[in-house]
């Protein structure tokens, strides 16, 4: 597996060695003690996640504070997705930045997310089928996000603003200087 890692420190993207024949593909998807080499520590990965969504959503900006919250190791089994991280870990010298990576069934790149990051995607393709481990469980009372089409964050989702499909929380999710008020941010 070849590592690539983003401006973001601790975010990177995993290029898996795909074999191939004639009769498919195999690949290697997850390795603990691999991980363990990268990181610097042995992951604990305790839920797995996986939605279907169509052409145009997008889902973000979330993530989940204190206690509860989460890294995230993604992937797309079917179609194509932006993947966008951003950097909200208060003392970051690259707070407020993003990074985004196209992961698809055919590239079969994942994308690995500390803890301290929004996290959110749009779906490029017809359909598309996401996977995600999380390494801490889910509590609705540690939630938090941004509205995915934030002007301080200018997210560029790749999909037509006339196509997009947010759901009613997305869309009432805060500003980013919103966000940075509720958090003591600013």
């Amino acid at each position: 597996m070849k590592i690539l890692n983003t401006h973001l420190q601790g975010c990177f993207i995993i290029e898996p060695n795909v074999f191939q024949d004639d009769r498919g593909y195999f690949y290697e998807a997850y390795n603990e003690q691999k991980f363990e080499k990268i990181l610097g520590y042995k992951p604990l990965f305790v839920q797995d996640n996986q939605s279907q969504s169509h052409f145009g959503v997008v889902r973000g900006l979330h993530m989940q504070k204190g206690e509860f919250a989460q890294a995230k190791l993604v992937r797309v089994l079917e179609g194509s997705v932006l993947d966008v991280v951003v950097d909200v870990r208060p003392d970051s010298p690259t707070f407020g930045q993003s990074v985004t990576v196209e992961l698809s069934a055919e590239n079969k790149k994942q994308f690995f997310i500390p803890r301290g990051f929004l996290h959110g995607f749009s779906v490029l393709s017809p359909t598309a089928t996401f996977f995600y481990k999380c390494d801490n469980g889910y509590n609705k009372a540690s939630e938090d996000g941004v509205n995915p089409l934030d002007s301080e964050l200018a997210i560029d989702w790749k999909i037509p603003q006339q196509a997009m499909l947010l759901s009613e929380k997305d869309q009432e999710a805060p500003s980013f200087a919103q966000f940075k008020r509720a958090n003591s941010m600013l």
